[in-house]
């Protein structure tokens, strides 16, 4: 089997953690595992925690233009875009993606109107997934609305682009605790797992397999989904003719 080389890519990890810096990050545990995989296959790595940042909730790109006196989205916007790879960090809270990851869907919407040079919606040729962690069900749930919102503003997404860790029903150690109340606990809690581990090995290389595919045929074509080229008057193959 031939190793594939990854070392053009760029990926960026958005944690939608509700945890300001420096408090410990269950999420950003886990994501730790994705990051180390992209560090050995020497892929260009950027962080982003949303909650450190002054990103007012919106559908606008810049929402100081909507009566906010402040948004770091613009500049946050500008690092995200450069990435290849997108990957959504976010814990579950009441079943749901938390309401940073939610504000995070909003703005990256906002800025999906935009268009490439080749009159594309600007995420076209970039891929997402996601790292979901939580002490009750949900991972599936949260991942079904993340990678939804995300494919839908032109993200791709390839096979088994999810992961998760799940601890029991109710109170009890998150994800890389290693101190529950008066226990030690050794391996840290979800290290063990070999699902987790092998769901998140799986996720970061189709997230890397897609992106090296994209990358290496300059995203896709614009025949059929030109925004630019119907606002131009090109309809390839539709034909309606209450349409004309």
């Amino acid at each position: 089997m031939s190793k594939p080389n990854f070392n053009n890519l760029k990926v960026i990890y958005v944690n939608c953690t509700l945890k300001k810096s420096p408090q410990t990050s269950h999420t950003e545990t886990l994501m730790e595992v994705s990051k180390r995989i992209m560090e050995k296959e020497k892929v260009s790595i950027d962080t982003i925690r949303l909650i450190d940042h002054q990103v007012p909730p919106g559908v606008y790109p810049d929402m100081t233009e909507h009566n906010w006196e402040k948004d770091e989205w613009p500049a946050l916007f500008e690092r995200i875009i450069k990435a290849d790879i997108l990957i959504v960090g976010t814990p579950i809270w009441l079943g749901e993606k938390s309401s940073v990851a939610q504000k995070l869907i909003e703005r990256l919407y906002a800025m999906s109107g935009k268009t490439n040079d080749k009159g594309q919606y600007l995420f076209y040729g970039k891929v997402g997934g996601c790292v979901i962690t939580g002490n009750e069900d949900g991972v599936k749930h949260c991942a079904m609305g993340i990678l939804y919102s995300l494919q839908h503003i032109g993200y791709s997404i390839p096979p088994q682009a999810d992961c998760g860790w799940i601890g029991p029903v109710g109170p009890g150690p998150s994800y890389g605790d290693t101190k529950w109340k008066d226990e030690q606990i050794s391996p840290p809690v979800g290290f063990e797992s070999d699902f987790t581990n092998r769901n998140t090995t799986f996720m970061t290389y189709n997230l890397l397999h897609l992106a090296a595919m994209l990358k290496a045929n300059d995203g896709y074509t614009n025949y059929g989904n030109s925004r630019k080229e119907w606002e131009d008057g090109s309809r390839w193959e539709f034909d309606n003719p209450e349409y004309r």
